[in-house]
């Protein structure tokens, strides 16, 4: 479960000194409680939305990927 919840900051398992990086399915899985990091992020300066410790271009993609599937796409749903 706690990984279930995971977001990135300083408690990040990304964050402990011989870490790997992040890659896309944790800038999946960060870009899908984005909504929720962010909301979270507004009163702990301790919660990050985007995991700085990772291998870029993947984690970016996930990242998207996530904050379009969690934050929806309102020009899909226009005729």
């Amino acid at each position: 479960m706690a990984n279930a919840l995971a977001v990135a900051g300083p408690n990040s398992k990304y964050a402990a000194p011989d870490a790997e990086p992040a890659g896309f399915w944790a800038g999946l899985w960060h870009g899908v409680i984005s909504p929720v990091t962010f909301l979270v992020s507004l009163f702990n300066d301790d919660v990050a939305i985007y995991e700085v410790n990772n291998n870029g271009g993947w984690y970016d993609f996930g990242f998207l990927v996530g904050v379009g599937g969690s934050w929806g796409s309102a020009g899909a749903s226009m005729t």
